[in-house]
Formats: C-alpha cells, structure tokens, sequence
C-alpha cells in the first residue's frame, strides 16, 4: 500500500478515536463519568495513529511537513461531521458545509498542486 494511503488511514483512525475520546461522555454514561479513563484509554492509540500518519505523509511529499498538517487537519472535518452526525443527529448548515468543501479542497490541494 502506498505511503499517502498508510498516512491517511492513520490520520484517520487518530481523527475517529479522539472524536469518541473528547465526544464519548455525550453518547455513554460510563465515558462521562469517567473522563481519566477515557483519557488514559484513548491517548496511546490516537498519538500512535498521528505520529504514523505524519510519518507517512512526510515520507510521501518528500520531507515536506505542511501537507500532512493540511491533511490531518482535513480528515478531521470530515471524521466530525460523520461522527457528529450519526451519533448526535447534527445536520449539515450551510456553514458546515462550506466548512467541509473548503476541508476538502485543501486537502485536493495538497495532492494535486506539484
């Protein structure tokens, strides 16, 4: 598999796993009772994640750091408004959708500008 595939995937399973991490004590009665855990539980995997997704989007681009900054800071929108809408029944605004073509673009960006 290719490094920008690796380096997305990884963004996103950090981007996921710290929506559940910061977001967890609206959906379950344990998560918000609980937050040290939560924190415990949840901060290896996600540093993991975002230590192998930097690591595989730099090697990617050559060195370069700004990309992946972009691009986790992209999946991120969009991990969000996924989540934050299938678990909070949050739609999408006009704002937010704005938001998610913009995330997106900067990602194409990234990708497509040589």
């Amino acid at each position: 598999m290719n490094k920008f595939i690796l380096g997305l995937l990884w963004f996103g399973v950090g981007q996921i796993l710290i929506w559940y991490q910061t977001n967890g004590q609206f959906i379950w009665p344990w998560a918000k009772k609980h937050p040290i855990w939560m924190a415990i539980i949840f901060s290896f995997p996600i540093s993991y994640g975002f230590i192998l997704g930097t690591k595989y989007i730099v090697e990617h681009f050559g060195g370069t750091l700004w990309p992946g900054r972009f691009i986790g800071f992209s999946i991120g929108i969009v991990a969000f408004t996924l989540l934050t809408y299938g678990h909070m029944g949050e739609g999408i605004t006009a704002k937010t959708a704005i938001s998610l073509v913009l995330a997106i673009t900067l990602v194409l960006v990234q990708i497509l500008w040589k």
